[in-house]
């Protein structure tokens, strides 16, 4: 038997007192998504954002890779953030420093999770 391989690895950052503003601007939230993910080096496929009423923004953009996906709450300055890649190739901490910056978040956490480490090759 080999040993497990991870299918996926997944970033996952809450951001925390980010700039208002930002976080409730659909077109600057896909914008940054976007130029987040070609600084990964991602081949993107496709982008959807959609701003709610009275505020706050959710958005995908697909990648061939898997998904990079924004969760805003602009009334706390809260925005939770998926980076969701396949391959190793892939350089998802220079959009996490990316991503920190464009918001203005005074502090963040990440966490890394290698996704579906049980599959083995046979």
């Amino acid at each position: 038997m080999e040993k497990p391989i991870a299918l996926g690895y997944h970033t996952i950052l809450e951001l925390y007192d980010c700039e208002s503003d930002r976080l409730d601007d659909v077109t600057f939230l896909e914008s940054t998504m976007i130029e987040a993910s070609q600084l990964a080096k991602a081949t993107i496929i496709k982008s959807h954002f959609h701003q709610f009423s009275p505020q706050g923004v959710s958005g995908s953009v697909i990648i061939a890779e898997s998904h990079f996906n924004i969760h805003t709450w602009p009334e706390h300055g809260y925005a939770a953030i998926d980076l969701f890649t396949c391959g190793v190739d892939l350089q998802a901490d220079a959009a996490v420093q990316y991503l920190v910056e464009q918001l203005q978040c005074r502090r963040h956490t990440k966490k890394y999770l290698k996704r579906g480490t049980e599959y083995h090759q046979e």
